[in-house]
């Protein structure tokens, strides 16, 4: 594959679903297609079918043209994924990305994006949680790899 089409999680296997190979998606994305019968979702790296889905619990359920083990990674190719409007991000493009205070020093770097109630929450490496809402988050660089937030939020988690 091309760098272009670097594969995205968007879902890891779970615990078994029935007796015929059906298994829950844990951690899925919010895209719900992703998961219908026909989809095609990569696991280790080779391409599978949804071949049959539901959902259980609220949760998605699905099965696949291919044997798989409990905890593999379900992709799809980053090319694939839809474009987002501008100023928004999927978040395996914030994980990583290292977090500046405005005229100050780094705060670390995001190890996850949580959702919340009035907005989603960065989550540093370094124990730092601030809010994904524009008067905490400046500027998100993708180019640079950093996110500049206003000064006054590192310590307000």
């Amino acid at each position: 594959m091309s760098s272009g089409d670097d594969l995205v999680v968007v879902g890891r296997v779970g615990r078994s679903h029935g007796l015929h190979g059906s298994f829950f998606v844990e951690d899925p994305s919010e895209d719900a297609e992703r998961f219908q019968v026909g989809a095609e979702l990569h696991v280790r790296g080779e391409a599978a079918r949804v071949v049959a889905s539901k959902r259980s619990g609220g949760r998605p359920v699905i099965r696949l043209d291919t044997a798989v083990s409990r905890g593999e990674e379900l992709t799809v190719r980053r090319s694939e994924l839809p474009q987002l409007d501008d100023g928004s991000f999927y978040v395996f493009q914030l994980v990583g990305l290292e977090v500046v205070e405005d005229g100050g020093g780094s705060l670390g770097r995001v190890r996850d994006v949580s959702p919340g109630i009035a907005n989603d929450v960065l989550v540093l490496d370094s124990g730092v949680s601030l809010p994904m809402h524009e008067e905490c988050v400046r500027r998100v660089d993708l180019a640079s790899g950093t996110i500049v937030i206003a000064p006054g939020y590192a310590g307000a988690d």
